[in-house]
């Protein structure tokens, strides 16, 4: 029981709710290989598709559904902070998104803990012209939430 704890503990969990998802186009680059959990989730958070083919997420009172990933190996956010354009030590401002953890929950509502996810300020989005995505939902290859099954 003690090694399942350490474990777990040791995991990295991030919330992804655009090209990082199963089935988009980053994910088999940056993910499948070291993927060892993969859950939909909802986060708080509300949701725009951007004129560059992807999305952003700002944190909100609304809700974003995406998926929750789990990575053994922390070494995964080095490799997605690069992919997000994400430098921990330069201004937030200068970043084209920030990371932070934040509460996820699974469909029902009920809490699946703390993950990483890389949100946009309300300004850059609006900056880059954002449009808001009412149902929560983005996909870059078609997929609506209801056509996906995990």
């Amino acid at each position: 029981m003690t090694e399942l704890k350490i474990k777990s503990s040791g995991q990295v969990r991030i919330f992804v709710y655009g090209t990082l998802k199963p089935g988009e186009v980053n994910y088999k680059r940056y993910c499948a290989a070291q993927v060892i959990d993969t859950k939909r989730a909802i986060a708080p958070g509300k949701l725009f598709a951007m004129p560059m083919g992807y999305p952003a997420m700002t944190i909100e009172n609304s809700q974003v559904h995406g998926y929750l990933l789990s990575f053994a190996d922390p070494g995964i956010l080095s490799q997605l902070d690069e992919l997000e354009d994400y430098h921990p030590h330069r201004n937030m401002s200068e970043n084209l998104y920030n990371r932070q953890q934040i509460k996820i929950h699974d469909l029902q509502g009920l809490s699946l803990g703390l993950a990483w996810v890389y949100f946009m300020s309300p300004q850059r989005v609006r900056q880059l012209g954002g449009v808001p995505q009412p149902d929560g939902w983005w996909s870059g290859c078609g997929l609506t939430a209801s056509e996906l099954q995990l």
